[in-house]
């Protein structure tokens, strides 16, 4: 998959981790179905690859799929393996290069200007800013923009519905959303409450489509 046009054109990843495979695969479903087009489902959620599988099976092959918290050559397997087409990563490492040897793209967690310089180097299609709240919040990605403003940035943690719209303001190419989105639906939770959130993050992205091109 071309992971950077997606990117661009869809602004937005959910982050999908829970204690509950069933309700995990039930968010994701929710998500595809309300319009929300990259969905990365976290390694460290519960039955993870059963959960990736099964999504693959229901959304075909055709449909973009994550998976996170790779941090080893096994997880890179194991997920291609289980249907992913690409893979986000929390910081630098064997999981990336691995994943690049398969020829998965990569969204690479990073925090500093070192980490940046590094992970270009590995060919990763984007960098995920993260923890991007603690990091320093919007202002962090106005400032790494100047010595980097080409480099497709996406911020991921702590980004609610205000700060995805500071984030994309700032110039970042998408960003990542895990809590703020989900609540508790991938533990059993309201799926029609995430429904609800879904079209608010999903109105913030056209928003701030109408007055840029992403990056």
């Amino acid at each position: 998959m071309d992971l950077l046009t997606a990117l661009r054109t869809h602004r937005l990843v959910a982050i999908v981790r829970g204690t509950d495979p069933d309700a995990a695969h039930r968010t994701v479903m929710a998500l595809t179905e309300e319009g929300v087009a990259l969905v990365e489902i976290s390694l460290s959620g519960a039955g993870a690859l059963d959960v990736i599988a099964r999504t693959r099976a229901a959304l075909g092959p055709a449909a973009p799929l994550g998976a996170g918290t790779v941090l080893t050559a096994g997880d890179a397997r194991a997920a291609q393996a289980a249907g992913a087409d690409f893979v986000v990563t929390p910081g630098l490492g064997e999981g990336v290069t691995a994943a690049r040897e398969l020829g998965m793209p990569v969204l690479a967690g990073v925090m500093t200007p070192t980490d940046i310089v590094t992970a270009r180097r590995t060919g990763a299609e984007a960098l995920k800013i993260f923890p991007a709240e603690q990091a320093g919040g919007p202002g962090y990605l106005r400032a790494l923009r100047g010595p980097f403003p080409d480099v497709p940035f996406v911020p991921v943690g702590g980004v609610d519905a205000p700060a995805a719209r500071a984030y994309l303001a700032a110039g970042a190419t998408a960003v990542g959303v895990g809590s703020p989105l989900l609540a508790d639906a991938a533990d059993g939770g309201s799926l029609d409450a995430l429904r609800v959130r879904a079209r608010e993050f999903l109105a913030v992205v056209r928003d701030a489509g109408q007055g840029r091109e992403a990056r």
